[in-house]
């Protein structure tokens, strides 16, 4: 092991990809440098909850570390992420998989990790570190290696929702946007690295207002920046499209914003939806959504469904086939239902899981199905892409183009990070291939 260096891990979304980045650029600054697992003196497991299968995962992990390295005094372990933050007594969860652990930290006192990492070199052990606040994570400055084109940038924290189902809520807490300024100037510095792809992130966007300054007003001020870039929008609750749609409209608008919307039905019941305290009808959102596939009809939709969910019927779960057959999302994100700690769900009356496991897998094949000629309006396209990264081939490469489309270039040798003219030559399902041009 080598004094003064570290290694994270990280699990789940954006946000939790985001922190991560902001633990490293935080650790750098005070000294600090990364390292492998193996050979790191401090280890920063940073956790999800979002699932019941992710939580498995994780403490699977935990336990596996634990056997590897107990014997190790001088090799320390910090939990960082939602899990020991989503009930009040799963603290005492991870305390358990883990007891060598150095420091359960807090999801809002990531500037506080070097003093945390000096009293443990010190001799403390065991430490649970509160944050004494919420703290504005766009202000901090991300490096990135150089090699890196994507970035991402927080935009707020927590949310307004009280969903059944969620136990993020706990962790996160309610909903806290943070200063354009901040979030411009972070934008900013990481284009100025070479990044070409930036996500702005949170538990939900929709809900970014901070002051007078809506989500739309903040992206008007990012894409003004001179620079050649994409701007990836993240989650976006469905009332957003009932509530502020002129708002996400002109979004759109805005040439350098991925023509992507990831927006969270959850069910195709209203019922269902009510028992979720999902407050949006499928009749609202749909009627919105076909304005938006005309005034954009190559938009790329992403859309997650819970299966499952407490007192979902058959007829409840046939709506919800009924709206994956209608909307025909280019992206589906299927979960199984599972109850989660802390929330109003897991006290409902269960759907069977031999249940849940076959709508899952109906759903599953109707949207494998739907991808049949979901992209054939593709074929022949022509415009600018994005080049990211190597594909699966030798001198093939993978990139995105407006509608943050998977392309795949063939007889690419050049940068990654480049804007090239392609066109597309062959569609199969999902993804789409490409020849310069």
């Amino acid at each position: 092991m080598e004094k003064n260096s570290y290694y994270i891990e990280t699990y789940g979304c954006t946000s939790n990809k985001a922190d991560s980045y902001i633990i490293s650029s935080v650790l750098n600054k005070a000294g600090y440098f990364q390292k492998n697992l193996e050979d790191a003196e401090f280890v920063f497991i940073n956790t999800c909850a979002v699932k019941q299968q992710t939580e498995n995962k994780i403490k699977s992990r935990l336990r596996e570390l634990y056997d590897r390295y107990k014997k190790e005094d001088h090799k320390y372990f910090i939990i960082a992420g939602c899990l020991p933050h989503i009930e009040d007594n799963y603290i005492d969860v991870v305390k358990k998989i883990m007891p060598n652990f150095s420091a359960i930290i807090d999801l809002d006192n990531l500037d506080e990790i070097p003093d945390i990492l000096r009293d443990i070199k010190s001799g403390k052990k065991n430490l649970v570190i509160k944050s004494k606040g919420v703290i504005d994570k766009s202000k901090f400055l991300i490096e990135y290696p150089k090699s890196k084109i994507t970035g991402i940038v927080p935009i707020s924290s927590g949310c307004l929702g009280s969903c059944t189902y969620c136990c993020v809520k706990n962790a996160r807490g309610r909903l806290n946007c943070y200063e354009p300024k901040n979030i411009i100037e972070n934008v900013r510095h990481q284009l100025k690295q070479g990044i070409k792809q930036i996500y702005l992130t949170s538990q939900d966007c929709s809900t970014y207002r901070f002051e007078n300054t809506k989500l739309v007003d903040l992206i008007s001020n990012i894409v003004e920046l001179d620079y050649n870039f994409f701007l990836r929008v993240g989650m976006l609750n469905p009332r957003f499209l009932v509530d502020e749609f002129e708002q996400l409209h002109s979004i759109f608008k805005f040439k350098k914003v991925y023509q992507f919307l990831h927006i969270p039905i959850q069910s195709g019941s209203d019922s269902v939806l009510k028992h979720m305290n999902r407050y949006y009808t499928i009749s609202d959102i749909e009627e919105k959504l076909k304005i938006l596939r005309k005034d954009f009809p190559l938009l790329t939709i992403s859309t997650d469904i819970i299966c499952g969910f407490p007192g979902e019927s058959e007829e409840d779960f046939n709506q919800t086939i009924d709206l994956i057959k209608w909307l025909k999302p280019e992206i589906l994100n299927v979960s199984k239902f599972t109850p989660r700690p802390g929330t109003k769900a897991k006290s409902m009356e269960q759907v069977d899981g031999k249940i849940i496991k076959n709508r899952s897998t109906i759903l599953s094949n109707v949207f494998r199905e739907s991808l049949t000629n979901i992209n054939s309006k593709w074929r022949n396209w022509d415009g600018e892409l994005l080049v990211l990264h190597q594909g699966f081939k030798e001198n093939q490469a993978f990139g995105r183009n407006f509608a943050y489309k998977n392309i795949f270039i063939e007889n690419f040798t050049g940068v990654f990070g480049s804007f090239v003219s392609a066109r597309i030559y062959d569609v199969d399902g999902f993804n789409l291939f490409a020849e310069l041009i």
